[in-house]
C-alpha cells in the first residue's frame, strides 16, 4: 500500500518564522570595520592602513610598496611599507572579519529545525511532522546580539592597536638598522687607520727605529678593530633583517638602501606634563580592556536572568495515521526544558560573576600600568634626548680637541705611541657611544608613542654589549 502526504507546516513555526522575519538582524559592513581602524591608528599614524581583500588591493599595495622602495628609505616610508605589506597585520585584519561574521551570526535568530517520520506496518501508515525552536535561544536574541556587537568594537580596537604595534616594531627596527651600519661604517674607516699604522710600524720596526712593544701595541690595536668591526658587521645584517621582516619583503625589494646616517636630533624635546591623563585616555589596550568588562557585564546579566533555564524548546507538531478505518489527523506541541533539580543555575551565575569581577580587576591593574609606563617611557625620552645632545654638544668637540692635540704632541715627540693609542681607544669608544646616544633616542620617542596610544613596548628590552663598551673595556686593560 502506497501512501504520500503533503506535510504542512504547524502554526507555530510559521509564527517562529514571523518573528525571524520581524526581528532586526546585523548585515556585514561594507568596509569590514577597517574605517574604525584607519580613523585611530591611520590618523594617528598618518598613514594609510588597507586590508588586502581583493586582487586589486594587492596589486594597489604592490605598486605603493614598489614606488616607496625606489627611493631612500625614510622611516615613515619604512611604516608605510608594513602596513601595505606585513602579513602578520593582514592576519590581524582577518580575526577582524572573522569577529564580524560572529556578530552577524549572533544577530540572527536561531534555525528551526524539521523532522518527518513514517512508520508503516499491516495495513496502517503513520505520518508525523515536527518543527522544533528553540524559543530560549529567540527570546535571549536581542541580549546576545548586542554583546556580539560590543565584540566586534572590541575587535576593531585590537586591530588598531595591531596596526600601532607594527608601525611601531618598523620603526624601532628602522633606527636600529641604521646605528648599526653606522657604527659599522665608523669601526671600518678606524680599522683602516689602524691598518696603516700597524705597516708603518712593522717598517720602522724592520729599520730599527721602533721597538718591539710598541710594534705589538699597534698591531694589538689593529687586531681589536678588526674583531669589533666583524661583531658590528653581523649585529648590522642582523638588524637590517629584522626589518626586513617587519616591512614584509624578499627577493628583488631587499636591495633597498638605508641613510648612512641617524636622523638629525630635534632643536628640543617635547614637553608632555599630562603624559599619565594622555595615555589613560587614548591608549587602545585599556579601552578594549574597559569593552571586554563591558561585555561581560551584559553577558553576566544575561546568564543571572536565565540561570535557571538551560533548555527551552518548543515543537510543534503534526501526525497523520491512515489504516482501513480511515484517517485520522492530529495536531499539538510539544516543550522540552531542563528540570533544575541538582543545580539551580548557581554554579553558571558564579561563573559569570567572577568572570565579570576578573576583567574588572584587571582593568583597574593596566590602568596603574599603563600610567607607570608613560611615566617611564617620557622621563627615558628626556634622558635620551639629553644624553644624546650632550655627547653632540660636550663629548665630541672635547674628543676632537683631544685627539689632535696628542696628534701634534707625537708627531714632536713629546708623547709615545702607548699614548697615542690610548687617546685613539678612547675617540673610537666616544664616537661609538655617541651614535648609540642618538639610536636610544629615536628608540625612546617611538616607545614614548606606545606608551600613550599603544602598540605594545619594546620587546628588544635592553641592547645587547656594544661595540663601544667592548672598545671600553679593551682601554682598560692596556
Amino acid at each position: 500500500m502506497s501512501f504520500q502526504k503533503r506535510i504542512r507546516i504547524p502554526s507555530l513555526t510559521a509564527v517562529a518564522l514571523g518573528s525571524l522575519v520581524l526581528s532586526g538582524c546585523a548585515s556585514f559592513s561594507p568596509d569590514g570595520g577597517m574605517k574604525t581602524v584607519g580613523n585611530i591608528a591611520g590618523n594617528a599614524l598618518g598613514k594609510d592602513v588597507m586590508a588586502l581583500r581583493t586582487e586589486a588591493d594587492e596589486t594597489a599595495a604592490r605598486n605603493r610598496v614598489e614606488g616607496l622602495l625606489k627611493k631612500r628609505l625614510t622611516a615613515d616610508a619604512a611604516v608605510q611599507i608594513a602596513l601595505s605589506n606585513n602579513r602578520d597585520l593582514q592576519a590581524a585584519y582577518n580575526a577582524l572579519g572573522i569577529s564580524e561574521a560572529l556578530m552577524v551570526g549572533a544577530s540572527l535568530p536561531p534555525n528551526p529545525s524539521f523532522s518527518i517520520s513514517r512508520i508503516a506496518g499491516g495495513s496502517s501508515v503513520e505520518v508525523e511532522a515536527r518543527a522544533v525552536g528553540n524559543v530560549l535561544a529567540l527570546v535571549t536574541l536581542p541580549a546576545r546580539a548586542d554583546i556580539a556587537k560590543d565584540r566586534f568594537r572590541q575587535a576593531k580596537f585590537e586591530a588598531a592597536e595591531a596596526t600601532l604595534r607594527i608601525a611601531a616594531e618598523t620603526r624601532r627596527s628602522y633606527y636600529r638598522a641604521i646605528a648599526a651600519a653606522s657604527l659599522a661604517g665608523f669601526l671600518k674607516q678606524a680599522q683602516s687607520a689602524a691598518e696603516s699604522a700597524a705597516q708603518l710600524s712593522s717598517r720602522l720596526g724592520e729599520a730599527g727605529t721602533l721597538g718591539k712593544l710598541d710594534q705589538a701595541r699597534n698591531q694589538a690595536f689593529y687586531a681589536e678593530l678588526s674583531a669589533q668591526l666583524a661583531t658590528a658587521r653581523l649585529k648590522a645584517l642582523g638588524k637590517r633583517e629584522r626589518l626586513i621582516r617587519a616591512m614584509g619583503l624578499w627577493g628583488n625589494d631587499l636591495a633597498f638602501k638605508l641613510p648612512t646616517t641617524l636622523p638629525k636630533l630635534p632643536a628640543r624635546a617635547a614637553s608632555l606634563p599630562a603624559v599619565e591623563i594622555e595615555a589613560v585616555a587614548q591608549r587602545l589596550d585599556l579601552r578594549v580592556a574597559r569593552l571586554e568588562a563591558a561585555a561581560l557585564a551584559k553577558s553576566y546579566g544575561l546568564t543571572n536572568a536565565t540561570r535557571v533555564l538551560n533548555l527551552l524548546e518548543v515543537a510543534g507538531v503534526s501526525k497523520t495515521t491512515r489504516d482501513d478505518a480511515g484517517k485520522v489527523r492530529e495536531q499539538g506541541v510539544e516543550v522540552d526544558f531542563e528540570i533544575p533539580i541538582f543545580d539551580f543555575g548557581q554554579v553558571k551565575n558564579r561563573q559569570a560573576e567572577q568572570t565579570y569581577m576578573q576583567a574588572v580587576n584587571r582593568l583597574a591593574a593596566k590602568a596603574v600600568n599603563v600610567r607607570s609606563q608613560a611615566r617611564v617611557a617620557y622621563q627615558t625620552y628626556r634622558a635620551s634626548y639629553d644624553i644624546a645632545r650632550h655627547y653632540q654638544r660636550e663629548v665630541l668637540p672635547l674628543r676632537k680637541i683631544i685627539s689632535d692635540e696628542t696628534l701634534l704632541r707625537y708627531n714632536a715627540m713629546q708623547i709615545d705611541v702607548f699614548s697615542l693609542l690610548t687617546e685613539a681607544r678612547q675617540r673610537i669608544t666616544s664616537n661609538m657611544a655617541a651614535i648609540e646616544a642618538e639610536r636610544d633616542f629615536w628608540l625612546a620617542q617611538s616607545n614614548l608613542g606606545t606608551a600613550i596610544l599603544g602598540g605594545g613596548a619594546d620587546d628588544a628590552g635592553g641592547e645587547p654589549q656594544t661595540a663601544a663598551m667592548a672598545g671600553g673595556e679593551a682601554t682598560s686593560e692596556h
